[in-house]
């Protein structure tokens, strides 16, 4: 986890278009999540700046976040970051890290391990986007 991985995943919850869609997202359930997170997740802090993203820079401090975790997976529905994925220039500067969406990801948990992940599936940050 990140201070601005924690501070995305603050203003997500907090916005008014996602309170109206979803009542049960109270202030304390927020604050109860983000307490949380901050006492349980390991905090890197800082995260270097080694990914930069014009076509979306609010997605850089996931990507910075999983490079700076030595993550092989970051998970997220984002359009964005899944498009990093088929990038040939992306995959040749990180080729240990893996883009995928929550389905593929937890196809590959089904799958076990295997040649290309040995003994386990290491360490993935998973975005709120």
């Amino acid at each position: 986890m990140s201070h601005a991985v924690l501070e995305e995943v603050r203003d997500v919850l907090t916005r008014s278009k996602l309170r109206r869609q979803k009542r049960t997202l109270t202030e304390e359930r927020v604050n109860a999540l983000l307490d949380h997170l901050s006492r349980n997740a390991v905090l890197i802090d800082p995260v270097s700046q080694v990914f930069t993203y014009p076509r979306d820079p609010d997605d850089e401090p996931y990507v910075n976040l999983a490079v700076a975790a030595g993550a092989r997976y970051l998970v997220s529905r984002d359009k964005d970051l899944l498009d990093l994925a088929q990038d040939a220039d992306f995959r040749t500067r990180f080729p240990d890290l893996t883009i995928l969406d929550p389905v593929a990801f937890l196809e590959k948990l089904r799958q076990g391990p295997s040649e290309t992940c040995p003994r386990s599936l290491g360490r993935s940050v998973s975005g709120m986007q």
